[in-house]
């Protein structure tokens, strides 16, 4: 037998399919903290000392945390080459814009206190503001633009091309979801503060917090009952083996009404998800004035869980629909790696997935404890 036949190739796909909402949830969890600290630092710190105060609570782990960016990445790249191609083609200006705001967040930490100039730091507050609220916009708008379709075609030699404009991803329902990404960003980086810090910026985070996790669950209720009424989702019409070469254009799919919530109705277990992502942000909210700081921040990592997990089990089988050519819709089905490339990327991770897991967790416990004033005016820390 050959080595990459232990696991047959639909059950392969399925694998990548969880492994692939298991980076975005893990690049949500791990560095949406960070973003939604940079969403909160002109509003939770007043003074110098306390954005210092704030920025040093990330300071030392976001680069780590920018890993599963690059993993997610990695991860498309390889095993859904097809999506690789439609997405970063398509979605070309709004991924440079995500890139010029991540960029902009670290030469913000850098250059910021490199003068002592008032008008010089809250320059730099600013634009570390928008390294965090951008990428979290346009995460959430990318995420909506999935849920409708985009508009790409494909024609009998496999070539993608991509017919959209950038503006034209900047419709209403997809800033709904950029909007919910924002908020519930926001609601996490308010968890991570309460952890982080004390006094007035923590009571502060708390507030905010508290705010972000009821707005996060009326506007995720709101993309539900906008999914319902307005976006049309996706089904297959022919018969498509699961098993079958990845090419697209071997099915036949139509947009259809309500399509994405016959998952729910099939198999019922799958109403968990949207049960987490509306229970978890309420969780949150009543944790997060205690002192259970570390429970009210897995809470807010479970509430991102839920509310990534519901896109992935609404839309399943499909990947990214196409609102142009939906026979050319791409699905778990038809549009991954080969089964030798999915079964070497599988044993590649299952060798590197816990070494970052466990890396990453050391170095939490080794930098975990509050971030105070003293540290911060002792020398304690970078910035």
């Amino acid at each position: 037998m050959i080595l990459h036949e232990l696991i047959d190739y639909p059950t392969l796909r399925v694998i990548w399919w969880v492994l692939l909402g298991v980076i975005l949830i893990g690049f949500a969890a791990m560095d949406g903290f960070d973003l939604g600290t940079a969403i909160l630092l002109p509003f939770v710190a007043r003074k110098d000392i306390e954005r210092r105060i704030v920025i040093n609570t990330v300071g030392p782990v976001w680069e780590g945390n920018q890993v599963w960016l690059i993993l997610g990445g990695g991860a498309i790249f390889a095993s859904w080459p097809q999506l690789y191609a439609v997405s970063f083609s398509g979605f070309y200006l709004a991924m440079f814009a995500i890139l010029f705001a991540l960029i902009l967040r670290p030469v913000g930490f850098k250059y910021r206190s490199k003068l002592e100039h008032a008008g010089w730091r809250s320059a730099w507050d600013w634009a570390l503001f928008i390294g965090g609220f951008l990428p979290a916009l346009i995460f959430g708008v990318a995420v909506g633009n999935t849920l409708q379709g985009v508009p790409f075609r494909i024609d009998g030699d496999l070539r993608i091309f991509y017919d959209g404009t950038f503006f034209g991803l900047l419709n209403p329902f997809a800033l709904l979801c950029g909007l919910v990404s924002v908020t519930m960003l926001t609601m996490h980086g308010a968890a991570w503060l309460a952890l982080k810090t004390d006094g007035e910026v923590r009571a502060r985070a708390v507030g905010y917090g508290r705010l972000a996790a009821v707005v996060t669950v009326a506007l995720f209720a709101l993309g539900g009952v906008a999914l319902w009424l307005f976006v049309d989702g996706y089904v297959i019409t022919g018969a498509i083996d699961p098993a079958g070469p990845s090419n697209p254009l071997l099915k036949t799919a139509e947009r259809s009404a309500q399509a994405w919530f016959v998952n729910y109705g099939a198999h019922p277990w799958t109403l968990i998800a949207p049960a987490i992502g509306l229970l978890g942000p309420l969780a949150l909210r009543s944790l997060i004035g205690s002192r259970r700081e570390i429970l009210t921040l897995v809470t807010g990592m479970v509430s991102l869980f839920g509310i990534i997990a519901t896109v992935g089990v609404s839309m399943f089988p499909f990947i990214l629909p196409s609102t142009v050519q939906p026979g050319a819709s791409l699905t778990v089905w038809d549009s991954s790696s080969s089964h030798q490339t999915l079964f070497i990327m599988l044993c590649i991770s299952l060798f590197f997935l816990p070494i970052i897991i466990a890396y990453t967790s050391w170095v939490y416990s080794i930098l975990r404890g509050k971030v105070g004033r003293d540290e911060v005016e002792g020398g304690g820390h970078a910035y």
